[in-house]
């Protein structure tokens, strides 16, 4: 899959003698028009793709489904294609650790506009996370609102907010 973007957060100065702990993700794009399906997240005050992290040995698209339905309910997903990769290298502050080599594998898909029951996790309900449809200019906008003038801003915001600005270019 081609990459997109290779994003270093300005607190990784260099990757020389640090531990590196790699994570495989996938984000999902279904989109009606101009109308995309996201995720807000109150704690952040952000719109994010949906998506998460792979399981050891799970298959992407496999993956890009089961977080999908998790995080929005979607139901009907076809039409499944490759997008692209946004590789990200930021600080991992857990034990262990030093940096996290995130890579987050993009895929198109048609799903229905009515969705049915999330199963999201504890952490996700506790951020305030839910399932919207909203057009793509807006919450590219409100994204950038957010990155100028909010102190909440979570770490996965850049890399939300270029997906988005590249998929509106795109679609």
């Amino acid at each position: 899959m081609q990459v997109l973007k290779t994003h270093y957060h300005p607190d990784v100065e260099s990757l020389d003698s640090k531990s590196v702990l790699k994570r495989l993700a996938t984000r999902s794009i279904a989109m009606h028009g101009d109308t995309i399906l996201l995720l807000y997240t109150e704690r952040y005050e952000d719109y994010s793709l949906p998506g998460g992290g792979l399981d050891v040995g799970e298959d992407r698209v496999g993956g890009m489904v089961r977080e999908l339905c998790e995080e929005t309910g979607a139901q009907n997903i076809k039409n499944i294609r490759p997008f692209g990769a946004y590789e990200e290298y930021r600080p991992w502050h857990k034990p262990g650790h030093d940096i996290l080599h995130m890579i987050s594998y993009c895929y198109t898909c048609d799903v229905s506009r009515d969705l049915g029951t999330t199963n999201l996790e504890s952490y996700e309900t506790n951020n305030g996370m839910q399932a919207q449809w909203i057009n793509i200019h807006t919450a590219i906008a409100h994204n950038i609102e957010t990155m100028a003038t909010s102190d909440k801003q979570g770490m996965s915001i850049e890399r939300e907010t270029y997906l988005l600005q590249l998929i509106a270019e795109r679609c």
